[in-house]
């Protein structure tokens, strides 16, 4: 039984190759292989259980427009975005949805990190996860989207705060 599933998430991580071939990304049979494998390992780690083709088509399928993302690093951030979805998934002890996880991981990785999965994992997640934990439900209402400005810690630089440094200078 756990080599027919192994087969059907290899087949579904090989269709995305029809989708992602215009952006430049396509898997190789080994690469999903390794993409499956990795899978399972990082189920194990975190603990989880999982039916059916997995979260990886989905991640693709999410960040496969992405600026950051090439095809000599796409396996490797495959596998880093699986370990992070499913790391944060925990850490958010279920409350958050999959499409919710997905949708906010993209767009902090697109708007936020520019492509930095270390910024991702480490601070973007980090502090959504606890809110999370602490009760804010207002990602729902959104699926995901737009979440992240009412946390962020770090002053971002904009077209006001720039017009008025210069303004400051002169």
């Amino acid at each position: 039984m756990v080599l027919m599933q192994q087969k059907n998430q290899l087949a579904k991580v090989m269709e995305t190759n029809r989708m992602t071939a215009r952006y430049g990304l396509t898997l190789t049979e080994q690469d999903a292989k390794l993409l499956v494998e990795e899978r399972s390992r990082v189920l194990r780690e975190e603990r989880r259980v999982e039916f059916g083709p997995g979260i990886l088509p989905r991640i693709i399928e999410e960040f496969c427009d992405s600026d950051f993302i090439d095809q000599n690093q796409y396996v490797d951030t495959l596998i880093r975005l699986q370990e992070i979805f499913y790391l944060y998934k925990n850490e958010m002890q279920d409350e958050i949805t999959d499409d919710e996880l997905l949708h906010f991981m993209r767009e902090q990785f697109e708007e936020v990190c520019f492509g930095d999965l270390g910024y991702l994992e480490g601070t973007c997640l980090r502090i959504f996860a606890e809110a999370i934990r602490a009760g804010y439900r207002g990602y729902q209402a959104s699926q995901g989207y737009g979440e992240y400005s009412g946390f962020d810690e770090v002053k971002r630089w904009d077209r006001e705060l720039y017009f008025k440094a210069l303004q400051d200078l002169f």
